[in-house]
């Protein structure tokens, strides 16, 4: 059955086209020209390439040393998510399950963390990880981007497991489960499309976080890409042919990894985190 148009909805999907083309001007901008010489970049930046050219990759990943930067992103970046998801998931579970007045303190606790911008506290930050002998090094980054994600972690899990149906926890305590065997067999395969949120959802700060590891991290081994991407600067002279390569392959983590949840991510948000 065909759907008619509605023209009271043009102004709705002329915004959206005009938004659509905005946030994809700039990605098609760095995508054609890491393609390019830099002659053709300054001639012709908005054009496509006349000649493709893999010189930026091929300088992208061995002079710019670019293979370790992604892969200490990788890293860092995927030890943080499952960190985040993990505990946010537990600690989800355990106050969606808690039924008290002292429960609402301490959710509301967790989600004051959304309003206040974690680098308020750089400086307390700072001394807490050279207390800890993390300083300089990638682990020290993965605590300060668990902490800046379990806010928003319980926020949509939290409300998403009190939308489940309580029958079913109820049937599992019968039988005899234990609350980690209901967490384990029951509430993670059904939160999938939360985690898959909050997954996405921390993705992009944390891969591209400049500002802690700028701070934390001195060694050039231990550099993540944002901070790795910063040596292809020259002092008089840029090669902007191996900055745009080394941005576009730092894209694609991000790109697949919304591809490959994009419908739980729909999910995620519709279900878990308008519910309340």
């Amino acid at each position: 059955m065909k759907r008619k148009f509605k023209w009271s909805n043009l102004g709705t999907h002329l915004i959206l086209m005009t938004w659509v083309v905005v946030v994809l001007f700039p990605l098609y901008t760095m995508l054609v020209n890491s393609f390019k010489n830099q002659k053709e970049i300054f001639r012709s930046p908005y054009s496509l390439p006349s000649e493709i050219t893999l010189e930026g990759f091929q300088n992208a990943l061995s002079a710019g040393r670019f293979d370790l930067f992604f892969r200490n992103s990788v890293f860092v970046t995927v030890t943080s998510l499952a960190l985040i998801m993990l505990f946010g998931s537990m600690a989800a579970y355990a106050l969606a399950r808690w039924k008290s007045r002292f429960s609402s303190v301490v959710y509301f606790a967790f989600i004051l963390g959304l309003l206040i911008p974690i680098r308020l506290g750089t400086i307390s930050i700072i001394q807490i990880i050279i207390q800890l002998g993390l300083n300089n090094s990638l682990f020290g980054l993965i605590p300060i981007y668990v902490a800046m994600g379990i806010p928003i972690a319980i926020l949509v899990i939290t409300t998403f497991i009190r939308g489940l149906p309580k029958d079913l926890l109820d049937a599992a305590s019968i039988d005899g489960a234990s609350e980690w065997q209901i967490y384990r067999t029951i509430i993670l395969p059904l939160i999938r499309p939360a985690l898959a949120t909050v997954a996405i959802y921390n993705l992009i700060p944390i891969w591209n976080d400049f500002w802690f590891p700028l701070i934390l991290v001195r060694d050039e081994a231990s550099r993540t890409v944002p901070l790795g991407v910063t040596l292809l600067f020259g002092q008089y002279q840029t090669n902007w042919t191996n900055i745009l390569s080394a941005l576009s392959l730092a894209t694609l983590p991000i790109i697949i990894l919304y591809l490959l949840m994009a419908s739980q991510f729909i999910k995620g948000l519709t279900a878990g985190a308008v519910k309340g």
